[in-house]
């Protein structure tokens, strides 16, 4: 399903090339011709086929999605100065743009959301999308590259394109740091990369202004995007992303027990208390432990114990160790320092 014509094409062509591949061992190839004996055999088979259509991806599976989010600010547990921080740089000037104009500011181009892995960065974005009545495009990092040379560039401008055809809309990258690694470290393939960060930044300072479009990362690792990419006019807004708290963790089980039925001796006060170092998905995943574990001791359970939750958090270990959020707010403190304006003397 979804494969065009030229979808088709290319299946027969790179099956085609997987057979070819399979006969390679057998034919000497300083000689100038195919011996007949080897031609009259060389045939595509099923195998080649199911090899050729794994990579090749039809046309409409690569078409940019938009959607419209209906995640709420209510439905993200705490962080209330992270809320802030993002209705400030990405809600007030899409819902409120003349406010900007008449005080002379320009809202920030790119915001960069950072912080411990499972600690709600991609639902901030699809909450702040579902808060400022946007179009939400979403792309994983891994989706834009592609093998064939000029197609990832091609991907980049196409989110652009459908970003502006949407507006207001909010442009999502998931695992930024995957597109746009720094240069010169190795990672990622060095040719893509260069070619994707060069389209992306022509984008981002294009000629084309990107009016009531905004564009969001996320990233576990910020040391290794492209300084380019994180200068002023670009992603020039960092918003760290913390581990919760006591009472962020509080509001998160309440949230994720909210279809639980809970036995009376459950204190999620207690819980939350036990879970330092739980991020919002483990916090989500010792719920639905719990609730196994009371299925496991009786099918037929009606409530989720003190006991269950006990055992779920066993079995279900923090994520977040302190000296990972100690690396996130020294990484943070650096960035503001190296932006701070330097004094004339």
């Amino acid at each position: 399903h979804g494969y065009t014509g030229a979808d088709i094409s290319a299946l027969c062509r790179e099956a085609a090339m997987k057979a070819l591949r399979r006969y390679l061992p057998e034919i000497n190839l300083e000689e100038e011709r195919v011996p007949s004996g080897i031609l009259e055999k060389m045939e595509v088979n099923l195998e080649d086929f199911m090899n050729a259509y794994r990579e090749i991806t039809p046309t409409a599976m690569r078409e940019v999605y938009i959607e419209v989010p209906t995640v709420h600010w209510s439905d993200v547990g705490g962080l209330t100065e992270v809320k802030q921080q993002l209705q400030e740089a990405v809600e007030w000037p899409l819902k409120k743009p003349e406010v900007f104009k008449r005080v002379g500011i320009r809202a920030p181009k790119g915001i960069l959301l950072f912080g411990p892995p499972g600690c709600g960065k991609t639902m901030l974005a699809r909450s702040v999308a579902t808060e400022s009545e946007a179009n939400f495009i979403s792309i994983k990092g891994p989706e834009l590259f592609s093998k064939w040379v000029g197609e990832s560039e091609k991907a980049i401008r196409e989110v652009f394109r459908k970003g502006r055809t949407a507006a207001p809309s909010i442009i999502f990258f998931d695992e930024l740091d995957s597109v746009v690694p720094r240069r010169g470290t190795g990672f990622g393939d060095s040719g893509v990369s260069e070619r994707v960060i060069s389209q992306l930044l022509t984008e981002l300072d294009g000629i084309e202004s990107l009016e009531n479009v905004v564009v969001i990362g996320a990233t576990n690792r910020p040391d290794i995007i492209d300084p380019a990419i994180l200068r002023p006019g670009r992603f020039d807004r960092l918003i760290f992303v913390p581990a919760p708290d006591h009472a962020t963790r509080m509001q998160i089980l309440k949230i994720h027990c909210t279809n639980m039925p809970l036995s009376q001796d459950v204190d999620l006060d207690h819980v939350a208390s036990q879970t330092g170092g739980y991020s919002g998905a483990d916090l989500e995943a010792v719920v639905r432990e719990a609730g196994l574990v009371s299925l496991r001791r009786d099918i037929e359970s009606k409530n989720v114990t003190r006991e269950d939750f006990r055992d779920a958090l066993e079995r279900i270990k923090p994520s977040v160790t302190p000296d990972m959020e100690n690396w996130y707010q020294g990484f943070g403190k650096r960035f503001k320092k190296e932006r701070a304006p330097v004094p004339i003397t």
